[in-house]
């Protein structure tokens, strides 16, 4: 396939567009079942590259959820306790411990479910039928692969009556070493991205405390990887293998980090007893559930426990969930790692990263306030790396 015709670009009155190849090669794909638009391509060939650049660092099956060009999550294989397993709406899921694909994918779907809505999926392995029966459920516009199992592709092709978005993408496929794009109909170029993100990038402990475990050094790794793929500016929160809060876009970097912070803040309060626990209605479907339980933990709880609403989501009447009990029990969580797609300007965003567990960091360094920085890790005893190595993307 020389070219691939798409019903609109950007935004319907954006015509003609078209995906083609700059030398007249053929496109590195086959589109299985479907038909991907322009900001499908875009959301599918980032996230390839994202999942592709983690499984050769990591060596383990990696996967992503994707929106408008920046990840809401990206995770390796690893296995999930049964509280997660709950908390990702996954616990139903025959052969999850088998497949660490799958276990990749339910942690990448499951950190930031409101922002996965209508998604774009990347798995760096072959689609198994585990995945796919997640991924069937799921409110999703389309995958990434480079390849399926017979069942797998059955599964997801009866998707959306039949009009999901599958795209096969070869995994030996080398881009040119110089990209270009266009602006106002001028033309930038520029080499490619190809840093190497690997444990070298971490040497350099600049804090009092230079102990960052291989754990530890697995989670930058994977931030600092999401980062290579974000819309800049943008913060990565990640712990267990998976990201758990991205700031993706800001102009601000503590606006990146307050983002990225919440966002982790729910991951972990979404794994309470409390929300584990909320007595649903067995008709509340999935995407529901994710509204009441953001609102339960915010600041409008009463719009989902007053006495006029509850009872259209409960069986029983939930009680809240305090700020207080929220505050007790995010203070117990640590060991949360932090990349930074630039330099911190401010100990601020160190402040408001210590307040979401966070105890290992890796940024780049550079910055005139760079000891300013490292003083406030050293007050609570962070582990900071500086990488040397900016990562941003637009």
């Amino acid at each position: 396939m020389k070219e691939f015709e798409l019903k609109y670009g950007c935004n319907p009155n954006q015509k003609p567009a078209k995906i083609f190849m700059h030398d007249g090669g053929d496109l590195p794909i086959e589109i299985l079942c479907g038909k991907p638009g322009y900001i499908n391509f875009l959301d599918a060939f980032n996230s390839w590259q994202l999942v592709k650049e983690l499984k050769g660092v990591l060596g383990m099956p990696a996967a992503t959820s994707f929106k408008h060009v920046s990840p809401t999550s990206v995770a390796v294989g690893l296995p999930l306790n049964n509280e997660l397993k709950k908390a990702c709406f996954i616990d139903d899921i025959d052969g999850l411990d088998s497949s660490p694909l799958a276990s990749a994918y339910a942690r990448a779907r499951g950190t930031d479910r409101m922002s996965s809505f209508g998604d774009w999926i990347a798995l760096s392995d072959v689609c198994d039928t585990v995945t796919a029966t997640m991924i069937k459920r799921e409110v999703s516009d389309g995958i990434i692969a480079p390849g399926y199992t017979p069942e797998a592709l059955e599964i997801l092709r009866s998707k959306r009556n039949g009009s999901y978005n599958i795209v096969k993408i070869d995994k030996d496929f080398v881009p040119d070493a110089i990209e270009h794009k266009q602006v106002f109909g001028i033309t930038f170029e520029q080499g490619r991205n190809n840093f190497r993100i690997d444990n070298a990038l971490l040497s350099n402990v600049v804090t009092a405390n230079k102990t960052i475990p291989e754990s530890a050094k697995r989670d930058l790794i994977i931030s600092l990887i999401a980062l290579k793929y974000t819309q800049s500016n943008s913060v990565c929160f990640a712990v267990d293998g998976q990201a758990i809060g991205v700031g993706a876009g800001q102009q601000s970097r503590i606006h990146c980090t307050r983002l990225a912070g919440n966002k982790a803040d729910i991951w972990h309060l979404r794994q309470h007893e409390k929300v584990l626990r909320l007595p649903f209605l067995e008709t509340l479907g999935r995407p529901d559930r994710d509204n009441v339980i953001d609102v339960y933990i915010s600041d409008q709880d009463e719009d989902v426990l007053g006495d006029a609403v509850w009872r259209q989501y409960f069986s029983i009447r939930p009680e809240p969930f305090t700020k207080e009990e929220q505050a007790d029990y995010l203070s117990k969580i640590t060991g949360v790692a932090l990349g930074s797609d630039a330099f911190f300007p401010f100990g601020d965003n160190i402040e408001r990263a210590r307040r979401s567990g966070v105890s290992y960091i890796a940024e780049p360094g550079g910055s005139i306030r760079d000891q300013n920085v490292i003083e406030t890790c050293d007050k609570y005893g962070i582990a900071m790396a500086f990488t040397g190595m900016r990562l941003f993307h637009h």
